[in-house]
């Protein structure tokens, strides 16, 4: 099975990167970013690839650590400007001791994280009582809570087998759990194999899922320039998709890696989310005493962990983003 890794704990690759040396925040005309392996990102390494950056005076760094918790510590200790994740992952680091703020926003699951379950399971009131491969603390398990509370349930209406998204495609389509959270390939895998169905895609819950760069606050304030660089190659990237697609795979593939190296796989995975252009991040992100969509999705992320976590977390909007580069 191809391995979607967004959320996996490779901690060897992480430390030996760490190691490595990546460039120390706040240095002007350089940002450096860590994030996992995810289609979503494609438009950094094709705004990077097509020069849009460099001709802006900035130079991107991209380090893949396949586990949040790996990456946001070396932002947090100035080994990396900043991170692409999903604005409820991030939102669990953010602290007053912590400071960092999203500036851009990437992409929208769109179809590319879903319920795959076995015959027989109709809605997700089907759920209950029944063992669902979901890996604890990820955005999948975020998005199951949301999608539980939606139907009247909870997590303690369902067995939780913790695992990553992969393994919990691989232990469903062994028959080792009647249901799992995942995402592509894994999703049109279980459907060439005629091991089950998918109960619901995230096409289904558009703007749960969304990725964003977020930046040191220190970093924003220290590089304006390089942030404002950084949000206008992403928009042009963003347009080039549309123009040119294929070309644009192929540019993502490269740099992007991993499990999408294939510019196949790239293109269909890519069927999955929404590259967000200036008017979506506008809306998303928000402008400059306009709070964007994202302040409601922070409110669910805020009580969703809460709940989960069984400790508080109130980070509001103001604190977890800065509009002031939206909008060029």
């Amino acid at each position: 099975m191809k391995s979607s890794l967004r959320h996996r704990f490779v901690r060897t690759f992480a430390c030996t990167a760490l190691a490595a040396g990546m460039a120390a925040s706040a240095q002007a005309g350089t940002l450096s970013i860590g994030h996992t392996t995810w289609v979503g990102y494609g438009t950094l390494y094709l705004a990077r690839d097509l020069g849009y950056f460099k001709d802006a005076g900035l130079d991107l760094q991209l380090t893949t650590i396949e586990e949040a918790s790996m990456y946001m510590a070396a932002q947090a200790s100035g080994k990396l400007s900043g991170s692409a994740s999903t604005i409820d992952e991030i939102l669990k680091y953010r602290s007053k001791d912590f400071c960092f703020k999203a500036v851009a926003a990437l992409d929208e699951s769109h179809g590319g994280d879903g319920i795959v379950v076995q015959e027989g399971i109709a809605d997700m009131q089907g759920l209950k009582g029944k063992a669902v491969a979901v890996n604890e603390g990820s955005v999948s398990q975020f998005w199951l809570s949301y999608l539980l509370k939606k139907a009247g349930m909870s997590m303690s209406d369902i067995e939780v087998q913790n695992m990553t998204a992969d393994d919990a495609a691989s232990a469903f389509i062994a028959g080792h759990v009647p249901a799992a959270v995942t995402w592509e390939p894994n999703l049109t895998m279980v459907k060439q194999k005629g091991s089950g169905k998918v109960l619901v895609d995230s096409g289904e819950t558009p703007g749960v899922i969304v990725d964003v760069v977020a930046l040191d606050c220190d970093v924003i304030e220290k590089q304006p320039e390089d942030v404002k660089a950084l949000v206008a190659g992403l928009y042009k990237a963003v347009e080039f998709t549309r123009s040119n697609p294929e070309k644009a795979h192929e540019i993502m593939a490269k740099g992007v890696g991993g499990y999408l190296s294939d510019p196949k796989d790239l293109a269909e995975a890519a069927k999955g989310v929404k590259f967000y252009d200036q008017a979506m991040s506008e809306k998303l992100l928000g402008t400059p005493g306009k709070a964007g969509d994202i302040a409601e999705i922070i409110k669910l992320a805020n009580e969703t962990w809460s709940s989960l976590q069984g400790k508080p977390y109130a980070v509001s909007y103001e604190d977890l983003v800065d509009t002031s580069f939206v909008t060029p």
